[in-house]
């Protein structure tokens, strides 16, 4: 093997597994800027590793919104700058409750909002738009993948029932970094 086929082998995993870095500082509510960072560059590499049922319009963009956290906007904003998936430039928006979601393809949902996420990822599921959001129990309320502290440090967990639902199809590679892989298949679940 190469040293660069080794090398594009083993950069997304390193970037997948990149989970390790703590969550420091913050009061237990609120995300430190550590946090988002590492949200924003998880929220960022899961577009490589989800297939959309729509294939993209030409000369669109990839858009991710993000609903109740700025300063995690903005910090998505950098790690994006200049970035492309499968070609497309990124663009982030901030994103209110009342807004259409049908332009988008990610929507990050923030801790503010988890009273409204049950309504938020049904309303998004029927776009096909991959949910990601911040708060216990998110996945039985229809989030595709939820960030979770684990340990002090920024990990994921992932419902497959849900990604159905919404027509995604998650790479086998993020699966296997996810911190747990939830299928309601069996249980009636989202």
């Amino acid at each position: 093997m190469t040293h660069l086929r080794l090398w594009r082998r083993l950069v997304p995993a390193a970037l997948l597994t990149w989970y390790a870095v703590p969550a420091l500082g913050a009061p237990a509510d609120e995300p430190s800027a550590l946090e988002r960072r590492v949200k924003a560059a998880f929220l960022y590499k899961f577009a490589a590793y989800v297939t959309w049922p729509t294939p993209p319009a030409s000369g669109s963009s990839f858009s991710i919104g993000v609903l109740g956290d700025d300063a995690l906007a903005a910090e998505l904003g950098r790690v994006v700058a200049g970035r492309t998936v499968e070609g497309r430039p990124v663009t982030v928006y901030r994103v209110s409750e009342t807004d259409s979601l049908g332009n988008l393809h990610m929507l990050f949902v923030g801790r503010s909002r988890t009273s409204q996420l049950e309504a938020i990822a049904a309303a998004a599921r029927e776009h096909s738009i991959l949910t990601v959001s911040e708060a216990e129990g998110a996945l039985s309320m229809g989030s595709v993948i939820n960030f979770v502290l684990s340990s002090g440090k920024v990990r994921f967990e992932i419902s497959l029932g849900a990604a159905r639902k919404s027509g995604l199809a998650l790479s086998s590679r993020l699966l296997g970094v996810a911190l747990s892989v939830v299928d309601h298949r069996t249980n009636g679940g989202p």
